[in-house]
């Protein structure tokens, strides 16, 4: 049945992202930047309902309260695609991604995405993609929009933990906005490269903000990992039984 189930989500996404993101290119040509964004949450929705309703994989949101007035710089633990879907229908304000480039050319999403307001970077030219990051990112955080980025670069198995590199709390001291961890146990139901959803519940958990004053870019990081990675275990306990201290 889960396999069924996630055969028929697969094809709900692919029946709903090609017409959407034709739409979108052409959209794209006469709105862009928030306009845009907001109508490309209107194919979110149908993403993130497909999990619930055919995969039952549902979720729960804590911290709303720590979320800041001004700028902030979200830095979420990244186990599947779920919370790329979830993120920007549970925050308040429209969400930038740092991605890959390599997302551009997935056909008609990555087509889509090329025409919205986000940070592409090549990963192989380290200093030159965090100048990119600085200078839109600081754009982006001055129009009102958020940026959100995976420290660890890429997801990680559930119970396991990738290096958290300084990309965001480096961004947020140039711009001075607020860093925001955020806890996700998205592969407790979506594993990470897993075809088969499970159905279950995920939860999202958005810790305090933390003030980019006086601070220097890794002892920064390093609280952000604390909390994420102590978080993540007060969450999902069964998936650290086995691991390291």
């Amino acid at each position: 049945m889960r396999f069924l189930r996630s055969l028929l989500y697969m094809a709900w996404l692919v029946v709903t992202v090609v017409p959407y993101a034709v739409v979108v290119v052409i959209l794209s040509i006469f709105i862009r930047g928030t306009p845009l964004y907001r109508f490309t949450l209107g194919w979110v929705h149908l993403a993130y309902g497909g999990a619930r309703y055919i995969c039952g994989i549902r979720s729960h949101v804590i911290g709303m309260e720590n979320l800041p007035e001004g700028p902030a710089v979200l830095l979420s633990k990244h186990q599947s695609a779920w919370e790329t879907l979830a993120l920007p229908l549970i925050m308040p304000r429209p969400l930038a991604y740092v991605f890959k480039r390599e997302l551009l050319y997935v056909p008609f999403f990555g087509w889509a995405l090329g025409r919205l307001d986000m940070v592409h970077i090549d990963r192989s030219k380290r200093a030159q993609a965090f100048s990119r990051v600085e200078k839109q990112g600081g754009r982006i955080l001055k129009q009102g929009n958020w940026i959100i980025m995976f420290p660890e670069g890429t997801r990680t198995a559930r119970g396991q933990q990738g290096v958290y590199k300084t990309g965001g709390t480096r961004l947020a001291i140039a711009t001075g906005a607020w860093v925001v961890p955020i806890a996700v146990t998205s592969a407790r139901c979506w594993p990470r490269q897993a075809f088969i959803k499970t159905p279950g519940v995920i939860d999202v958990s958005i810790g305090k903000p933390i003030s980019p004053e006086g601070r220097q870019p890794a002892e920064m990081m390093a609280e952000v990992e604390h909390w994420i990675e102590a978080e993540m275990r007060r969450l999902d306990p069964q998936a650290y039984t086995h691991a390291q201290p």
